[in-house]
């Protein structure tokens, strides 16, 4: 019998069909069940279409990165299937609605099991509204994993509580109703289950997220940015918390007027902090020498993207790291942090 307690879910689809936040949902309720996750998003720099994937690696072990096998996989396009077939174990499997066009064949050849339901049909016919497929597969996910579903009834409370109890009532009818179907159909084919531990529930941070909670603890009471991808999160959320904690957040017209900002409030015994990425981290230079020259304290967070010039946007590597080292006309003394883990952030 396959072990449990390391399994991969894959959720993949086009841009707008929500996987992020299906895979960001469930790998919360995952860690409100008290299990280890680690999520690789892979994703385009599109509103709509294309190819997105994420993976939710899960255990009960402390987990540092994803795994190329998967276990199951939760198809939204046709696409999905042809991509990520070939990562799927032998005993693994595809579930999909069974409007999809999937020809089962190849993977019935890879000892692939094909787990065709109604997602559609239950999001309407239980919930009133075809947008709550996404959950339907979720409660589909979780019947065939055995995972319970307090925890991701809990997420969906969450998420929807603002928009009314109508909403959060149906949404939860139709995982119930998806999770039901699902385990009777397929839960005894799938030999991998989730079963939650006595640990208390957990926390699901990325970089980003980590990096600004630092921030916060660290004093950070001016932040200003100009939007460059994949920093901005880190705007976003000094913004969306901004009036919490008394945090002053500035969009401004470009990256060389942002550190500028983040100077002068130094100037002024402020603890500022500047989020970028490459390309705006270059605009940024001559102003560091300014702070380096005036020796006024400023933190630059430079997340890093792949490529020269404008880069892959979605995408991130370490091709930075030397960058900052040096970046400057002249010489001045400065710090160069490079965490390698979310808890280092």
């Amino acid at each position: 019998m396959p072990t449990t307690d390391d399994l991969t879910l894959l959720i993949g689809g086009e841009a707008g069909q929500g996987v992020e936040s299906s895979s960001a949902g469930f790998a919360k309720a995952l860690a409100r069940a008290g299990l280890r996750v680690f999520v690789l998003f892979d994703y385009h720099s599109r509103i709509r279409g294309g190819h997105n994937f994420a993976k939710i690696r899960i255990s009960q072990k402390p987990l540092w990165t994803h795994r190329e096998p998967v276990h199951l996989v939760l198809a939204l396009t046709e696409e999905t299937v042809r991509t990520h077939l070939g990562e799927v174990v032998p005993g693994g499997g595809v579930l999909y609605d069974e409007r999809l066009r999937v020809d089962v064949a190849p993977l019935q050849a890879r000892g692939v099991h094909a787990f065709p339901l109604p997602l559609v049909r239950i999001a309407r016919e239980v919930g009133g509204n075809e947008l709550m497929a996404n959950t339907a597969a979720l409660g589909a996910a979780a019947g065939i994993t055995d995972l319970d579903l307090g925890p991701v009834v809990s997420v969906i409370r969450d998420n929807f509580r603002k928009r009314g109890d109508a909403l959060v009532e149906g949404n939860r009818k139709v995982a119930e109703a998806a999770r039901d179907l699902a385990q009777e159909r397929y839960g005894p084919l799938f030999p991998w289950k989730v079963q939650a531990t006595e640990r208390p529930p957990r926390m699901v941070l990325n970089g980003n997220q980590a990096f600004a909670l630092g921030a916060l603890l660290g004093g950070c009471k001016f932040v200003a940015g100009y939007p460059m991808t994949p920093g901005s999160p880190v705007l976003e959320w000094m913004a969306a918390h901004a009036a919490r904690y008394g945090i002053l957040t500035k969009h401004v017209e470009d990256e060389i007027a942002a550190l500028c900002m983040a100077i002068g409030a130094g100037h002024m015994g402020v603890r500022a902090l500047v989020p970028t990425s490459g390309g705006g981290f270059s605009l940024m230079v001559e102003a560091l020498g300014l702070a380096g020259m005036t020796e006024v304290p400023v933190v630059i967070y430079e997340a890093q993207r792949p490529g020269p010039s404008t880069g892959l946007a979605t995408r991130t590597e370490q091709g930075d790291l030397l960058f900052p080292l040096f970046a400057s006309q002249g010489d001045f003394p400065r710090i160069v942090l490079a965490p390698g883990t979310v808890e280092e952030a």
